[in-house]
């Protein structure tokens, strides 16, 4: 997986290295500027031909654009574009990052929580009602986890509640970072039962005052117990 990872960010780095931002790939662009590409793509030959490149370059950039999330190879249904998302170029990147040194995290996980904090009351102004009872019904899952027996880790709940908090936001680079952070906190094993009963419990508490000042309109008391919370993970024992 690890050489798997440096091979792809070195194809890449191949691929844009001399050129300009608005010339980064041929086959970007098609994809760019060919909306019917969601139902499907042609041949690469005809591809190939079509963009008056080589096959050999084209299969380069379609590798590029799948590990990108660009695109969807399949053995069947061949090739065809998909709805843009930033997550897949981060998780792609930042995964070699964590394979470089674990310390990235840390560095990652900072800049969530300030971006986070950032968009928090914008975030929680556009919850619907629906929204508001999901995230209760997270959080008496989650205490039922903790006051269980055995105790389970309500890892589940904890991703759940956090992106749906900022799930309204109209900003794909944003809800990118989110997601790829999670991805990663799995990663590096902080998902599962560590730090202790207390630790867990506190975690918990403020979650749940974030999600009373939510459905109450009390955003500035969440905020304080979003930025509180957050600060746990860096003295997780």
């Amino acid at each position: 997986m690890f050489l798997h990872i440096i091979l792809l960010i070195g194809l890449i780095l191949f691929m844009l290295r001399e050129r300009t931002p608005s010339d980064i790939s041929e086959f970007f662009r098609y994809l760019a500027s060919h909306p019917e590409a969601e139902s499907g793509l042609p041949s690469l030959p005809e591809l190939s031909r079509e963009l008056d490149i080589s096959l050999a370059s084209l299969r380069e950039q379609l590798e590029v654009a799948r590990a990108l999330g660009l695109v969807e190879v399949r053995p069947r249904t061949g090739t065809r574009k998909l709805t843009y998302s930033f997550t897949p170029a981060i998780r792609q990147s930042l995964g070699y990052a964590i394979a470089l040194n674990n310390d990235y995290f840390q560095k990652f996980s900072d800049m969530r929580n300030h971006l986070e904090a950032a968009y928090w009351y914008e975030a929680v102004a556009k919850l619907t009602n629906e929204d508001k009872q999901e995230l209760q019904a997270l959080i008496t899952r989650a205490l039922q986890k903790i006051r269980g027996t055995p105790v389970l880790v309500p890892h589940e709940e904890h991703r759940k509640l956090h992106l749906l908090i900022f799930n309204r936001l109209d900003n794909t680079f944003v809800t990118g970072v989110l997601e790829a952070y999670w991805e990663a906190y799995e990663a590096v094993g902080l998902n599962v039962f560590a730090g202790g009963y207390e630790y867990l419990q506190e975690v918990w508490q403020y979650h749940q005052r974030m999600i009373e000042s939510i459905c109450n309109n009390q955003f500035e008391v969440g905020y304080e117990a979003l930025v509180k919370h957050t600060d746990l993970l860096f003295h997780r024992p």
